[in-house]
């Protein structure tokens, strides 16, 4: 067994993810993320086969199970109500060998978090410098503290520290072009079939309602907006009454429904993808590594497929920690590259970057009998390393 230390920056899905990873290969590991208490961003999220084949391996497939939801069936809808299409996923489910789970974030992260043990995650604790040796990588937090081991894994999310230490120079976040509001509410056969993914299209916006585990929808609202629009949580209902003012019944009833004091509201951003991941024992991963917009339903299950992929090469490469690092890179950086710019490109179409793209989109959905987009999601998934 492999007794080396790895330190994790960010106790999110990835950084959670591989510490259980690593551990259960022999690892010493320590996570410390900069919070106070842990709260997820955002109200869900899908998981699609090649995150949830990786959570099955690390033991977690009966609690991926209990937690996710039913998700058998896809609609899409116009503005009005007219049904677009409406398919069974089972021919994707057949094809990549596992079924999706959208779950609640905080579900999956107390699930994650309850694996790793929560002892074993140190919060408030705000990482300010990283400096490194031949032998051994040192993190230095702003009380002072400062902890030493083998490898160190920047999992801090889409305002990574470890990036700027990484590349040597700040990253600009870019906005997409569009405001999410994303929650939940209890299923009810009024907002949606309890099995079934529901999308609203029209006007270059977007309603949606997935089912997530505990009998419960998770539902989100996009609008393409100019940045810098601000508004208050007990402003969420009026303004998306106003955006949706005209849109089908379950949407009217959705928007009545929601909590709007537990609505997020979040302009979407990405980063243009990086040059590199790796600056010898100091490794990206996650959002820190490739932050995405969500169009694709991809960011959780990268950052996922990431925890495999390094535990992989640090356990089978001996030649050194770098030389592990570097074969992370090589196998993760046009992969994740490919899904910012492919999540970029769909959000353009889906958000009326070029109105008549999106126009000849909508009429596409009244044709589809789903082969399309299954087989879309389907390339997507199986381009990654767990097919």
């Amino acid at each position: 067994m492999n007794h080396l230390k790895a330190i994790i920056i960010g106790a999110g899905m990835g950084g959670l993810a591989t510490g259980i990873a690593l551990r259960q290969v022999g690892y010493q590991v320590e996570i410390f993320d900069r919070v106070k208490e842990l709260r997820p961003a955002g109200a869900g999220i899908s998981l699609w086969s090649n995150g949830v084949k990786v959570l099955n391996r690390l033991g977690l497939g009966k609690e991926i199970a209990s937690i996710g939801g039913q998700m058998d069936r896809m609609q899409y809808f116009s503005q009005t109500g007219e049904l677009l299409t409406d398919f069974s996923l089972a021919p994707l489910i057949n094809t990549v060998g596992q079924r999706p789970y959208p779950v609640s974030r905080t579900d999956l992260q107390q699930m994650l978090l309850d694996a790793f043990g929560a002892k074993n995650v140190q919060l408030n604790a705000k990482l300010v410098a990283v400096e490194q040796t031949a032998n051994e990588v040192t993190a230095i937090f702003e009380d002072g503290q400062r902890v030493t081991g083998d490898v160190l894994i920047g999992a801090d999310g889409t305002h990574s520290t470890v990036r700027q230490y990484v590349l040597g120079y700040p990253t600009d976040r870019r906005y997409v072009g569009y405001v999410n509001w994303n929650g939940l509410v209890p299923i009810s056969e009024d907002l949606a079939p309890k099995d079934s993914w529901a999308i609203y299209v029209g006007e270059h916006k977007r309603a949606s309602m997935m089912p997530v585990g505990g009998d419960r929808f998770y539902f989100f609202f996009d609008v393409p907006l100019p940045k810098g629009t601000v508004s208050q949580p007990e402003q969420h209902q009026t303004e998306l009454m106003d955006f949706f003012k005209g849109w089908a019944a379950p949407i009217q009833t959705l928007i009545q429904r929601l909590d709007p004091l537990r609505t997020n509201r979040v302009e979407i951003h990405d980063v243009d993808p990086l040059e590199r991941l790796v600056k010898g024992r100091v490794v990206l991963l996650g959002d820190a590594a490739h932050s995405t917009a969500p169009d694709l339903g991809q960011g959780g299950c990268q950052a996922i497929e990431d925890s495999e992929v390094i535990t992989r090469y640090l356990i089978t490469t001996n030649i050194s920690v770098e030389d592990a690092l570097l074969r992370y890179e090589a196998e993760r950086k046009d992969r994740t590259a490919g899904i910012v710019l492919k999540a970029r490109k769909r959000s353009e179409m889906t958000h009326g970057k070029d109105p008549e793209k999106t126009q000849e989109w909508y009429q596409e959905l009244k044709q589809e009998d789903g082969s399309n987009i299954m087989k879309a999601i389907s390339n997507t998934i199986l381009a990654g390393p767990m097919r």
